[in-house]
């Protein structure tokens, strides 16, 4: 989790270009401790590979995996720049994000940072703030109306479907998605039977989402299969559209699916339609700003829809052309990217996507 002091946030900032302001943030980042003073070079040898610009006035420059070894501990400064700079060809930032990063953790800093960023209001917001707290409580997401969030607890070793619901519970639970009261009120209730091995159980909580959980082994409730088992954790009525996937993937006979790998996106889609395909990640540092958004130009250049989750995340379907959401997504290596494309040259756009992560995404194969 994202956490911001005051003094990390640097308001109202104004210098004449991108290397000024990614000098200004290595600076600031090294006087805090956090890296040593060479790391600069790695900041804007970064932004020579390919510029960290996110779209909607958001920047986040940092260092290359060649300069890690400068990174002391990871953190983050955030600096305002009210008059905007223009960050690559076009594009202005008026918020740019130094991270330092040790190993991996910056994915999963540029997945909080984006996941709020994709906001457009948030991002007017960040430009015009006047006091720290206000871009603190922006990024932290502290405030902002909540999404449905999406886990998933695989080859569970239940031996029945009530242990296969109490670790869905506990999965919900230690996400920090309800109290003990949660899991009480599962134990009061009945899961409701969806057909062909498919499960759904819901419980008031304080965040609203989905845990898909599949067994180790196959298993009976009665005389009827188990083949998985979604814990719906309701806080408001965000979780309707899901409840009308599940409706119309009973109707389409795909209920059957949620079983799969590709089971939460299903539960955010809908009956299935077009052509998937999956691919494994094959960059030793997953999906950063580079390879990332080497994935999203090749999607672009086709004109199907494009949709993709991470089988090895939370299989959260999202954009293949925003590259927010790809890194977003928190891709290492080795992760399994399921794609999903509908359109007239779908099986075009699969096979050039399948052929550029077999390349390395801009980095080479390795």
């Amino acid at each position: 989790m994202l956490k911001l002091a005051q003094q990390q946030i640097l308001l109202g900032q104004s210098v004449a270009t991108k290397a000024d302001a990614i000098a200004l943030l290595a600076g600031k980042l090294t006087e805090a401790g956090l890296v040593e003073a060479g790391y600069v070079d790695g900041m804007l040898a970064r932004e020579a590979q390919h510029a960290t610009y996110l779209g909607s006035g958001i920047a986040i420059p940092h260092g290359t995996t060649d300069t890690r070894h400068l990174v002391k501990h990871t953190g983050v400064m955030v600096a305002q720049f009210p008059q905007g700079i223009e960050w690559d060809q076009g594009q202005i930032a008026y918020v740019a994000i130094g991270i330092a990063a040790k190993s991996d953790e910056h994915l999963g800093i540029l997945r909080q940072l984006t996941h709020v960023l994709g906001d457009e209001q948030a991002a007017a917001q960040l430009k015009t703030a006047t006091d720290a707290d206000t871009i603190i409580n922006i990024l932290t997401g502290a405030g902002a109306a909540q999404e449905v969030q999406y886990l998933t607890l695989a080859d569970f070793p239940a031996e029945d479907r009530d242990q296969l619901l109490l670790g869905a519970a506990a999965r919900a639970k230690s996400a920090g998605w309800g109290e003990a009261a949660m899991v009480t009120s599962l134990l009061a209730s009945e899961p409701a039977y969806l057909g062909e091995g498919i499960w759904l159980a819901r419980t008031p909580a304080t965040q609203t989402g989905w845990v898909l959980a599949t067994p180790s082994t196959p298993l009976q409730a009665g005389e009827l299969p188990v083949g998985a088992l979604l814990l719906l954790c309701a806080s408001d009525a965000s979780h309707l559209p899901q409840l009308e996937n599940l409706a119309r993937l009973a109707a389409a006979g795909q209920i059957a699916t949620l079983a799969g790998s590709e089971g939460l996106a299903m539960l955010q889609a809908g009956p299935a339609s077009g052509l998937s395909e999956t691919f494994t990640i094959i960059n030793p540092h997953g999906l950063h700003a580079r390879p990332g958004a080497m994935l999203v130009k090749v999607a672009k250049e086709f004109a199907s829809d494009i949709r993709v989750a991470n089988l090895d995340g939370s299989g959260e379907a999202v954009s293949a052309k925003s590259l927010m959401k790809v890194i977003g997504l928190g891709v290492k290596c080795g992760h399994r990217l399921a794609f999903r494309a509908e359109g007239a040259d779908a099986e075009a756009a699969l096979k050039g996507i399948g052929e550029a992560i077999a390349a390395g995404l801009g980095e080479g194969a390795h």
